[in-house]
């Protein structure tokens, strides 16, 4: 008998599939039901998944161009002040503000802040650092990296329900349904195990 820690720690239901066809109708079936808070995990990039899970456009690509803007101007703006303001000097006549000197620095400094804020932006946003998640609980997901297809409904869903979102992923055609603890919510029943039902 689950205590009643242990029945608040619950992440969500997992379903597991043989192929991405199966993941596909499943998804689209959670989507028709009104689910919201799933996510898919599979082996390789399905396409058409993202949209069907509802994922934003990825702001990643602003951040690269504002990182690139802020790289641009402070790489040009630092060999400004250096040449023209704290420190001139008179190299062969030129002019102070060689412009054309400062754009291989100016392109690098682009280039590195685009960088940065896309690794910095993309750290922030998945949550790192997090080197584990509650889904590494679920019987057989190791082969999420080889041959097998994951559809997970979190328990945060407005609709979810421990009975009738289980029974809804089985007639989606899965192989397995599990239910899937979150272990750093609680510390009792170290010796339970998730529940899984064979399909």
């Amino acid at each position: 008998m689950k205590t009643e820690s242990y029945q608040n720690s619950i992440y969500g239901i997992v379903a597991e599939f043989a192929d991405q066809e199966k993941l596909i109708a499943a998804t689209e079936k959670a989507k028709d039901w009104g689910y919201t808070r799933m996510d898919a995990f599979t082996p390789y990039p399905v396409e058409g998944l993202d949209a069907l899970m509802g994922f934003r456009e990825p702001f990643l690509p602003w951040l690269a161009f504002f990182g690139g803007i802020f790289g641009a101007i402070a790489g040009f703006g630092l060999q400004y002040w250096t040449s023209v303001i704290d420190y001139p000097q008179n190299v062969g006549g030129k002019p102070n503000n060689s412009w054309q000197a400062f754009l291989p620095v100016t392109v690098e400094t682009t280039i590195l802040f685009a960088a940065l804020a896309v690794i910095l932006g993309m750290l922030v946003s998945n949550g790192f650092p997090h080197p584990w998640h509650p889904i590494f609980n679920a019987p057989d997901f190791e082969r999420m990296s080889t041959d097998r297809f994951f559809l997970c409904v979190e328990a945060r869903d407005p609709l979810f329900d421990l009975e009738d979102t289980r029974h809804f992923l089985e007639s989606a055609d899965a192989l397995h349904v599990s239910e899937v603890y979150d272990e750093s919510e609680t510390n009792e029943n170290e010796d339970i195990f998730p529940a899984r039902s064979e399909i």
